[in-house]
């Protein structure tokens, strides 16, 4: 449970009047996160080392699987969620989440690609002359521009978020505008998650 902060932020009532709501205490980056980060890099260069099958598809497919998960969650749960939210239950929510999500995504998505690169390697499904040697370069497709999408504008938009609500008198107007950012990018990345479940189930069937 976060601590309150003695900052708060001011926003605008109907009337126009702002009104100062109490803001948690947070880190931007959680450092106890970080051990469990370097644990699960730890092995991801192990199992790229090692060269085996077992250990790659157990990192491709969790790690996959976490951030299908995470993309379906936040774009079509939690998105419409937070934009029917109040004001201090989103600065709450924003506070006690984000800063999770900044380990946790890029995490996430390079343990995937990592692991499912060598994977292909391994298998030989990223020669030319495999089978279904189109369903992988849609998948390459599709994953690259996520990834892109994922760390180039998601995450971006998330540690914004933090460092505005980390300022002595943030902004509500920067924080309204991140947060929509940050919703409508993960309904994107939901969306697309949606196709990447369609190549995997046709990648396993054949």
């Amino acid at each position: 449970m976060a601590d309150v902060a003695v900052s708060d932020v001011r926003v605008p009532t109907r009337d126009g009047a702002p009104v100062a709501l109490e803001r948690p205490d947070f880190q931007i980056i959680p450092l106890k996160g970080l051990l469990i980060v370097a644990v699960v890099f730890a092995a991801l260069i192990a199992a790229i080392a090692a060269n085996e099958f077992w250990p790659l598809e157990f990192l491709h497919v969790a790690f996959g699987a976490a951030w299908t998960i995470l993309d379906l969650f936040l774009g079509f749960v939690l998105g419409p969620i937070m934009r029917r939210m109040s004001v201090p239950a989103r600065i709450e929510l924003t506070t006690q989440l984000m800063p999770k999500m900044v380990l946790i995504m890029p995490t996430v998505v390079t343990v995937t690609l990592a692991a499912g690169w060598q994977l292909g390697i391994f298998l030989g499904t990223v020669d030319s002359s495999y089978v279904l040697h189109d369903w992988i370069v849609a998948s390459y497709i599709v994953v690259g521009v996520m990834a892109v999408i994922a760390l180039g504008l998601l995450e971006p938009a998330n540690v914004a978020v933090l460092f505005e609500l980390k300022k002595e008198r943030p902004d509500p107007a920067v924080i309204e505008r991140l947060m929509k950012r940050f919703i409508y990018t993960a309904a994107v990345l939901g969306t697309m998650q949606i196709a990447t479940l369609v190549i995997m189930v046709k990648l396993t069937t054949g």
